[in-house]
């Protein structure tokens, strides 16, 4: 089978074509012949060597990357009673995705509705999932709460927008340029600010009269961090979900203090999928609401096993909006 691996870290140089034999299943696994997988800033991050010595996702080398995927069982290893082979399946956080196939554990794996694309729930896994546990677990989206969502045209962040607003939370966004803007505005943001340098904070404060807001998402990073903790009000949430623009390494926690009493937490999503009832439970929440119409997928861009450099290169420039994915095989 076809595989695109790594065995050292770095740009997209280091990528790896391999054949190798399609793996077996073992007690309480399963094989899945892979249609789509998502291609994710986690896919790169791993790549860069950003996730080297984790103890939240380890790896070992040679590692094949791709952590989300959807397809078709083709066996099953021992244990395992509650799927068959011929269902279609998609699932999120076991590496190996960007391969013909891929054994994952039973217990990651959630059945996709006859009425849903394969494409849209491998889109959908990795996204829509860290996107319900930020909305429901920590920002408790509902009336009358107001958040502030980083990188809103992103893939998580259309979603959170969207999610917002389905919740009655009011929802300001952050994006790079005004069509990105107008993005977020379509989803459901009830106002849209560029970064502009950090200056986006003293336009969230005010809109809100100066108080900021209940919770900020925030997914970049070094260049906003500091003044998504000056759009937070005080005794708010910060939540520093990822690192785009780079990692945070001076922090002195006073500084939360300094800024109204501040909690921050930089959460994951393995944390928040920690069983297989909480994993079918959001999953069939985000299914649900994309087949009613009331979550839209944008998927950026569809890319081949032979076009994984540029799918990466492009994702690394953020030229995507939404979310790209990675065919793998047509569905027979």
């Amino acid at each position: 089978m076809r595989t695109i691996q790594i065995d050292r870290y770095g740009g997209p140089e280091v990528i790896v074509r391999r054949e190798l034999p399609v793996p077996t299943p073992g007690r309480d696994e399963v094989l899945i012949r892979l249609m789509w997988s998502g291609i994710n800033f986690m896919d790169i991050h791993t790549r860069q060597g950003k996730y080297a010595g984790s103890r939240t996702y380890p790896q070992t080398m040679p590692t094949t990357l791709g952590i989300e995927g959807a397809g078709i069982i083709e066996a099953l290893g021992d244990g395992v009673a509650d799927l068959q082979a011929g269902d279609r399946v998609a699932y999120c956080l076991s590496w190996g995705s960007y391969a013909d196939y891929a054994v994952v554990p039973a217990w990651r794996v959630v059945p996709v509705p006859d009425a849903l694309p394969l494409d849209v729930a491998a889109a959908t896994m990795f996204h829509g999932l860290t996107a319900h546990y930020l909305a429901y677990d920590l920002g408790g989206f509902a009336p009358g709460v107001t958040c502030l969502v980083h990188s809103a045209s992103g893939g998580i962040g259309q979603l959170l927008v969207q999610l917002g607003a389905r919740l009655g939370a009011t929802i300001y966004a952050t994006t790079s340029t005004e069509a990105k803007a107008e993005v977020a505005r379509q989803r459901g943001a009830a106002a849209t600010f560029l970064y502009d340098e950090g200056r986006f904070a003293d336009q969230v404060l005010e809109a809100t009269a100066g108080r900021g807001v209940d919770v900020v998402f925030d997914a970049i990073g070094k260049p906003t961090l500091r003044d998504s903790f000056r759009a937070t009000r005080k005794k708010g949430l910060v939540g520093a979900f990822g690192i785009l623009g780079g990692n945070v390494d001076d922090l002195n926690p006073i500084e939360l203090g300094e800024a109204g009493s501040l909690f921050l937490t930089r959460p994951r999503l393995a944390d928040h999928l920690t069983d297989a009832a909480t994993i079918r439970r959001r999953a069939s929440d985000i299914f649900q609401a994309v087949l009613e119409g009331e979550l839209s997928i944008e998927i950026a861009g569809r890319y081949t096993l032979d076009d994984v450099e540029q799918a990466h290169e492009a994702l690394e420039q953020r030229r995507s909006v939404g979310k790209p994915l990675l065919r793998i095989q047509q569905e027979r």
